[in-house]
């Protein structure tokens, strides 16, 4: 039995991959106080942790754990945990919980979370938490959730602290003291003109620094960032991320203002648009997660297996085309790999540097070209240092200069080529209105290949036959 007084936290003082991460000794204690119904023991393991790192237990543990936890820590569910949890399972965690459970801790989220609880859910589990609202608080969040999906409109909260544009520091003071329904979190005050537009940012900061005559307005941020109900999540992010925003207001077709983005939510978004780029590059999926079962993980991965499956075919038929040079000198089988590996390898870099830039807005129109050669001339100087190597190995190896001209020069113009098409494919795509990071891998792989096998092999019935 553990020690009453026991408690477990993230290893701070672990090394720095480490930190902030419940080691298993944490999950078992947790377990271990599930498995011998001991509520009290599970609260007291759970209380010091913080919403997300309780949100990490629930992850790490399988359905029927998560079941058995979820029920015994009862009512102390906080509705923090339902924000932090993986999409994957948060249903089935909604699903679980006790309707009185789930009405309490829906009532603690502000409207932005609750607007992004209910996006991933069914009608019928939409419906039971919007039912356990506060009318005023449903009518705000059922507003949101018509505006469109990855909008401003979804990702900003309601609640928003604002004040006349005529008021002086002492009054925003009172106004503050005396109000019962701020928000938990907030940074600024939003001036607004009588039509209720934002004409202004002040910080908490400079509210507090200021003696009570002081005019609020002599006291508003220089630059104001206003951003329409309708913009695109993703390019709120990147303002918040380029313009290194705290927090900014909302307006609806208007101007009137509707609504506050902050910080921690955008950067948010920019933390799920990256873990999405990865997924597709990698062509698993944007909502790949650990916690998803077999069967999905297969049904995401499949498709573009079956893509690179048809991309290896296309490959192999060039080299179908040259079966005799390669039955006559074999060691082009034992080469030709190679070529078109470091091909592929050299695209992937370039690739992943061109999807990145694209989706921080630093690949631009201006700059293309400029980028383009640089690419090119990279490829160009690995080419000729692998060229080197390579014309070495095929003298050493197989005694035949010509072979080791052959692999070199197949060596230069694959890498040139593939530095051009790791650019020039996701630019491409992305005009064409295609994801760049969901297709262009297979794209940059098929040419990297094509090239390569059909410069070798090309070359080696020139020179070698």
């Amino acid at each position: 039995m553990l020690d009453d007084a026991e408690t477990i936290t993230p290893d701070a003082e672990s090394s720095d991959d480490d930190a902030y991460v419940l080691d298993r000794k944490a999950v078992a204690q947790v377990l271990y106080a599930v498995d011998i119904g001991d509520r009290e023991k599970l609260i007291a393991l759970l209380e010091p942790l913080h919403q997300a790192d309780i949100a990490d237990v629930l992850e790490q543990i399988n359905a029927f754990d998560r079941m058995r936890l979820i029920k015994l820590y009862g009512k102390e569910f906080d509705g923090e945990i339902l924000s932090e949890l993986d999409e994957s399972i948060r249903e089935e965690v909604i699903g679980i919980l006790n309707p009185q459970v789930l009405a309490d801790a829906v009532r603690e989220l502000d409207s932005d979370d609750v607007v992004d609880l209910l996006e991933d859910l069914d009608e019928s589990q939409k419906e039971a938490i919007l039912d356990v609202l506060e009318d005023s608080d449903r009518v705000a969040v059922q507003k949101s959730l018509t505006y469109p999906e990855f909008s401003a409109g979804r990702l900003m909260q309601r609640e928003v602290v604002m004040a006349p544009e005529h008021w002086n520091v002492g009054e925003a003071i009172d106004y503050l003291r005396n109000s019962e329904d701020l928000p938990e979190q907030f940074y600024h005050i939003v001036l607004v003109d009588p039509k209720l537009r934002p004409v202004g940012n002040v910080t908490l900061g400079k509210l507090m620094g200021s003696r009570r005559e002081v005019l609020l307005r002599s006291l508003i941020e220089e630059t104001l960032h206003i951003i329409p109900v309708t913009r695109d999540e993703g390019d709120v992010a990147y303002a918040f991320n380029q313009y290194h925003l705290i927090s900014a207001p909302v307006v609806d077709e208007n101007e009137r203002l509707v609504g506050v983005i902050t910080i921690d939510d955008a950067m948010a978004v920019l933390d799920e648009e990256h873990e999405e780029d990865i997924l597709r590059l990698a062509g698993v999926g944007e909502e790949s997660s650990l916690s998803d079962n077999f069967i999905d993980t297969t049904k995401r991965r499949f498709p573009w297996l079956a893509v690179n499956l048809l991309t290896a075919v296309m490959a192999s038929l060039v080299i179908a085309q040259f079966e005799a040079a390669i039955a006559q000198v074999v060691a082009l089988a034992v080469l030709m790999p190679i070529v078109a590996s470091m091909g592929g390898n050299a695209g992937t870099q370039s690739l992943t540097v061109a999807v990145r830039a694209l989706a921080t807005k630093d690949l631009t129109t201006s700059n293309l070209w400029r980028v383009i050669r640089r690419e090119v001339m990279v490829g160009l100087i690995n080419g000729l240092i692998f060229a080197v190597v390579m014309g070495v190995v095929g003298i050493v190896w197989f005694g035949s200069p010509a072979l080791g001209g052959v692999i070199a020069t197949a060596m230069v113009i694959n890498l040139v080529v593939a530095g051009l098409a790791g650019i020039v494919i996701p630019v491409v795509l992305e005009k064409a209105g295609v994801d760049p990071a969901l297709a262009s891998g297979a794209f940059v792989t098929t040419v990297t290949d094509v090239v390569g096998f059909f410069a070798f092999l090309g070359l080696a019935v020139v020179v070698l036959l």
